[in-house]
């Protein structure tokens, strides 16, 4: 499942100022405008022809994070200073599962053992603090997953494992730290917004429901998921503070991966089908769609953020045979690979700085 979370930093330099007196008068001299740079990180995986290979591009430059010779996959990316962090996973060498991973400059950091099951789907940075949350399975092949999130690469909280659970997205903002995914009630998943390892149900735990992205704009906590409100097809929807508002009307099967505020405006990324059974990549803006791709061919958007009159989605668009990793800026395409193999963009960050 995807995930991610957008954190802009603007670092501005300071500006001097000059006071001249003369004949009791005085001339301020008037400062140079702030010049600001824009770089977009992003992250996925691409297909080597054997195994996924996890990378991270930065503005359309990609760096690859592993060596090829296991699959690997980036979720989410942030960037502080001069530091860039990737969440993902990597199968263990020795045993195969996957092991949830935080990549620091290309330098990877293993938040579990290799003898279960797990990945890592987000990474926030917060001060000095590195946050992510994803899952673990609670045992051997077969057990349910534990959701976990982890500080600094350590485990704050974990689900207990009775009931199948995973955290798909997290954050995090001054010491609280957020995981939206779902846990199972023994029958359906339900989804759910954990505050400090609290949880908060989404749904009534009637219908399958999931959450993928959260987002925390002053006092409001935002979620990005799915919900299957009738037997056929799930429903986009996003929820504000528990509040659901639906993005599509269950006639076709509906996704929204990620959710983002600017200002008064809410923004979501996910995917809609259409007549002809295609999945058609979308963004709403305040639960208006626009479609970025023509519905010829499956894609998917992942991930969004927005930096002043800019959008940006990431995710990807088949050619007819293969998936194309791409971004979408104010909707218009570019692809990161050439489609000789399947790749996906998954996670995104804008550093302005």
């Amino acid at each position: 499942m995807r995930m991610t979370q957008l954190s802009l930093f603007l670092s501005i330099p300071a500006l001097g100022s000059m006071l001249a007196c003369s004949g009791g008068g005085s001339t301020g001299a008037t400062p140079p405008p702030v010049q600001t740079v824009t770089d977009l990180y992003v992250t996925g995986y691409e297909f080597n022809g054997t195994y996924y290979v996890a990378k991270v591009w930065k503005n359309g430059v990609p760096t690859s994070l592993t060596d090829g010779t296991r699959t690997a996959v980036g979720l989410s990316v942030a960037v502080s200073g001069s530091d860039v962090y990737v969440a993902g996973y990597e199968n263990s060498s020795a045993t195969g599962l996957g092991v949830a991973k935080i990549w620091k400059n290309g330098v990877a950091t293993a938040l579990t053992d290799g003898t279960k099951a797990a990945a890592a789907y987000s990474v926030t940075v917060v001060g000095s603090d590195i946050y992510s949350g994803g899952y673990e399975r609670s045992g051997g092949s077969g057990t349910p997953y534990k959701a976990i999130a982890w500080k600094n690469g350590a485990t704050t909280f974990a689900t207990d494992g009775s009931n199948d659970a995973s955290a798909y997205g997290a954050t995090a903002t001054g010491t609280n730290q957020y995981l939206t995914g779902y846990e199972s009630n023994g029958t359906f998943a339900v989804a759910k917004v954990w505050k400090d390892g609290v949880p908060s149900s989404l749904t009534n735990g009637n219908h399958q429901a999931y959450g993928y992205t959260v987002f925390v704009s002053g006092n409001d906590v935002y979620v990005a998921g799915q919900e299957l409100d009738n037997p056929s097809f799930y429903v986009a929807k996003i929820w504000k503070n528990g509040v659901a508002t639906a993005l599509t009307d269950g006639t076709k099967y509906g996704l929204a991966w990620g959710v983002t505020v600017s200002g008064n405006d809410v923004y979501a990324s996910g995917q809609e089908g259409n007549t002809a059974g295609k999945r058609v990549a979308k963004v709403w803006k305040n639960g208006v769609a626009t479609s970025l791709t023509d519905g010829s061919n499956n894609a998917s958007a992942y991930s969004m953020g927005v930096s002043g009159s800019d959008v940006y989605t990431v995710g990807y668009e088949s050619n007819g045979t293969k998936d194309v990793a791409k971004v979408w800026k104010n909707g218009i395409a570019t692809s990161l690979t050439n489609g000789a193999n399947n790749a996906y963009i998954e996670g995104l960050f804008i550093h302005v700085h």
